[in-house]
């Protein structure tokens, strides 16, 4: 019994771990070997990768990296459709890497209410989550989705977060899903396009660099943007039924060009700052290290619009775009 309750402990303490999301929609990127090292070698224990791809989880065998595995949104119907189908997705790409340490499996990303896939969104993790139960996997493995804070419809102050009514059949099995399975919803969450597309905001609220309360909400006392976004989002879930439910930010980052305040000083000033204030949660719950992922490993310059391009930390070389420590 000890050893469980030792091995329960060193996984919560684990949660304010930064991970960084790796997308491969750059020219001229490294190998998966080489960017794994590069991972082990910056001292990065948590990984995104958005769609299972082999090279890399051959890449990420025998390491311990955490990982994040998406299932595409273009899978959905497929996997919505056939446990059959579902089972072999498992089995090709998370049984047979047994000496992988898969994390979460997001099953869709930013899957709007408007799109054809939302139908199946449900249906798939649900099939999902019996594959990697059946195969034994269902402890270690939880199954999720990834949304936008474009669910918020009120978000202002933060304890008046509410979802957006026309999200809300989306949204609402969900939650019921993630509640019964005890698994966190995962949320891309981004203070540069709050802070991009409001011209009241202010920079140094959106950039952790605010040295006083800018954002009172009866008791508690808002610094920065990230903390009152994420805070919105738990006030949402509260009044869905999701009160229970923890968050997982599995995106947020800040450009080096592109836009409006986007430089290396700023990005560099983002990032470093997220990665110490996660440790010590949001005002509204305290002391609760913040499950988050950076985004992204390098710049992707396949995208568009232009501003898609300068998320990245790491130039394809493997130099740092700019000094930053992630322990």
């Amino acid at each position: 019994m000890l050893t469980l309750a030792l091995l329960a402990a060193s996984f919560d303490t684990t949660g304010a771990q930064i991970g960084v999301c790796y997308g491969m929609l750059g020219s001229n990127l490294p190998s998966r070997p080489d960017v794994v090292a590069l991972y082990n070698q910056r001292n990065i224990r948590r990984m995104r990768l958005y769609d299972p791809d082999q090279p890399a989880l051959q890449a990420l065998r025998g390491t311990n990296i955490e990982l994040v595995l998406g299932l595409l949104n273009r899978y959905l119907q497929r996997i919505a459709s056939s446990q059959a189908e579902a089972d072999t997705w498992v089995q090709n790409n998370v049984k047979n890497y047994g000496n992988v340490k898969f994390r979460y499996i997001a099953v869709g990303n930013e899957v709007q209410p408007s799109s054809q896939n939302a139908q199946f969104l449900v249906p798939a993790m649900r099939n999902i989550q019996t594959a990697i139960s059946n195969a034994g996997l269902g402890a270690q493995i939880k199954v999720s989705t990834a949304v936008d804070t474009r669910i918020l419809g009120e978000s202002f102050p933060p304890s008046k977060g509410t979802l957006k009514p026309d999200y809300r059949r989306l949204l609402d099995p969900i939650i019921e899903f993630l509640v019964n399975k005890k698994s966190p919803l995962l949320v891309n969450l981004y203070p540069y396009f709050s802070y991009a597309n409001n011209p009241q905001e202010r920079l140094d609220y959106a950039l952790f660099t605010a040295n006083s309360v800018v954002v009172q909400d009866g008791p508690l006392g808002y610094r920065n943007l990230f903390d009152a976004i994420l805070d919105a989002v738990y006030s949402a879930l509260e009044k869905a039924g999701g009160g229970s439910l923890e968050v997982v930010v599995s995106e947020s980052g800040w450009p080096s060009a592109g836009g409006k305040e986007t430089s290396i000083v700023n990005a560099r000033i983002y990032n470093s700052n997220l990665i110490q204030h996660v440790k010590q949660g949001t005002p509204k719950k305290p002391g609760k290290p913040i499950e988050t992922y950076i985004f992204a490993m390098f710049d992707e310059d396949q995208k568009t619009p232009e501003i898609e391009k300068h998320w990245g930390l790491f130039f394809p070389n493997r130099q740092p775009k700019y000094p930053i420590n992630f322990n």
